[in-house]
């Protein structure tokens, strides 16, 4: 994948990409070294040097193999796919019997929050079709801010290129919104969600999410009641609609319509069910890569390494929630495994010369090089050589493609970068945010994510007209926000173990800025880089699957990072998410 020219926004000097520098420019680059390195040359499975780490970090994985290995669930029975396909019909019905448009949208965005509107994406479609031929006209005038805003936003999750212009009728003569639109809380909420679809230059859409939130939060603050719009409200404010996983969502908001007077007890039951069947389907995915990890035995011979295999996987399910994308979901929590171990070596174990030769047996690819590694190294590159190629045979033998170069490039690309990093650490070099994210996009394993969903999803007729490089745009932005919500979730924790400062103290160095301000201008590039990504997944080459890979890379960093290094410390709340995805199902 090739590195281009990328300017990020206009007002901030940030993120001019370059090629990854080459190992002789790293090393002349860096001052004298005032850091003792980490590593060890005499390393072996029962010695290691991680005095520097916190014992939640190296703690062994709360999910035991044979728990996983034992985990069964009923929902794979044959008589719940039929009620499924029973209960799919009945909430068809009560759709196409609505015909008042608003009525028709709201029931869509309840299907898409309890994660059942792929079962309805013909019904789904028309009606969002005909919504946006009326509401050319007809938004302009409309005077209810709930509906205009829920048109919006569903219009742009949908792709239609709808102006948010339609928001001018609400603005006074000072071009602020109208003051006692405060008082339709439905109102502010619903506008607030449609300003996270937000794409640059769009000042309309900051002012309304700046409007929205304040009253949003005065409304919290002063109301103390149990009901279903405070949940809401605090939800949102949590993490906005458009910035959460969809599995999470759909197990969140079935408690939230249950508590309704006038739910339907059969969209109700499809919804349940079908959480339930998807649960039991990403069961049987984490089996095969649990049983695949015990067979590598890595985890057990290099105990230096964050035992995190449940942990790599939930994020695939993310990724790609959706039944069919069974095998895709196998290979991203194998190639997230692989980032985990990797990472470790470059951060908490290799010895720099042995980490420099190990980048350089990546970028060639040799197999016949690794004589040249200390045993733990040859361990992971021929368990990384052949992930790799057993991916590439398998989209060779289905698509056609050799896949080879993407793969093979995307991890030395990452190698790469965790090299600068290690050097950076070991030689007491301090980068400005630009350089440290210029690296960080990539060392934050992004495109290692990506590159392997546009080889493992694409079709063979795509691989033939769209070149990877096309999803460049796309790519670079998610992965820095992922590079960012990383940062903030990470940085006080890998700050007391002696890791790499992150962009928080990067940007203080820089500026002089508090840690309260650095990571509130960390927060506002979040946001304007999420504009940008807005952008590139409704102009990017027609690759649905791939793109939403991309935009779930960002959700689902948000989810990890929200109460710390989720990934590697296992706090409750990942705890109770992973728990909520993976093992609990549902009360039918």
């Amino acid at each position: 994948m090739a590195l281009r020219q990328f300017t990020l926004v206009s007002n901030t000097t940030l993120f001019k990409s370059k090629i990854v520098p080459s190992l002789s420019t790293i090393k002349s680059s860096c001052v004298p070294c005032v850091i003792q390195r980490k590593g060890s040359s005499a390393i072996t499975s029962d010695q290691n040097n991680t005095s520097s780490l916190s014992a939640d970090y190296l703690e062994p994985s709360m999910w035991a193999y044979d728990y996983i290995q034992s985990l069964h669930s009923d929902f794979m029975e044959k008589s719940y796919a039929d009620e499924i396909d029973r209960l799919k019909e009945e909430v068809r019905v009560m759709l196409l019997k609505l015909e008042n448009p608003m009525d028709q949208l709201e029931l869509i965005d309840i299907l898409q929050r309890l994660g059942v509107d792929r079962y309805f994406g013909l019904e789904i479609s028309n009606i969002i079709k005909s919504v946006f031929k009326k509401c050319k006209d007809t938004l302009k005038t409309n005077n209810n801010l709930y509906a205009t805003a829920l048109e919006f936003r569903l219009l742009r999750q949908h792709g239609y290129d709808v102006s948010s212009d339609v928001f001018k009728g609400y603005l006074d003569n000072k071009g602020s919104f109208h003051y006692d639109l405060s008082v339709d809380i439905m109102g502010m909420l619903s506008l607030y969600e449609a300003s996270f679809l937000s794409m640059e230059g769009e000042i309309i859409l900051d002012e309304a999410r700046n409007f929205s939130s304040t009253y949003l939060k005065e409304f919290v603050h002063e109301n103390k009641e149990d009901n279903e719009i405070s949940l809401l409200v605090n939800h949102a404010l949590e993490i906005p609609l458009h910035w959460r996983i969809a599995r999470l969502e759909a197990r969140w908001f079935i408690d939230v319509y249950e508590r309704r007077q006038n739910m339907s007890t059969a969209l109700l039951k499809l919804a349940k069910l079908d959480f339930n069947i998807l649960q039991a389907k990403y069961q049987e995915d984490l089996k095969h890569v649990s049983r695949w990890w015990k067979r590598l035995g890595i985890g057990e011979k290099l105990s230096f390494s964050r035992d995190r295999m449940v942990e790599n996987f939930v994020w695939t399910v993310a990724f790609a929630e959706e039944p069919q994308f069974g095998y895709y979901r196998r290979v991203a929590a194998k190639s997230n495994a692989f980032v985990t171990f990797i990472d470790d070596i470059y951060d908490t174990y290799g010895e720099l010369e042995d980490l420099e030769v190990f980048t350089q047996v990546v970028d060639r690819w040799d197999i016949d090089a690794i004589d040249s590694l200390p045993e733990y190294m040859k361990i992971c590159f021929l368990a990384l050589y052949n992930f790799v190629n057993e991916v590439a045979f398998d989209v060779l033998k289905e698509k056609g493609h050799n896949t080879i170069p993407y793969l093979k490039k995307v991890w030395a690309d990452l190698c790469k970068t965790y090299l600068v990093e290690a050097k950076w650490l070991r030689n007491g070099y301090k980068p400005s945010l630009q350089e440290y994210l210029e690296n960080g996009w990539i060392s934050v394993s992004g495109p290692a994510v990506l590159v392997h969903a546009y080889v493992v999803l694409s079709n063979s007729s795509l691989l033939d007209s769209v070149s990877l490089d096309e999803y460049y745009d796309i790519i670079r932005s998610t992965s820095i926000v992922f590079r960012l919500v990383n940062d903030l979730g990470t940085s006080e924790r890998e700050k007391a173990t002696g890791d790499i400062a992150k962009s928080v103290e990067w940007y203080m160095n820089e500026t002089g800025a508090s840690e309260a301000d650095a990571r509130g201008h960390i927060n506002w590039l979040i946001s304007e880089i999420w504009k940008k990504m807005n952008k590139e997944a409704t102009t990017s080459p027609k690759f649905k699957s791939f793109t939403d890979v991309a935009l779930n890379t960002g959700r689902m960093s948000l989810c990890m990072y929200q109460y710390g290094d989720g990934r590697s410390i296992q706090n409750l709340e990942t705890k109770n998410n992973i728990i909520s995805l993976l093992f609990q199902p549902v009360i039918v």
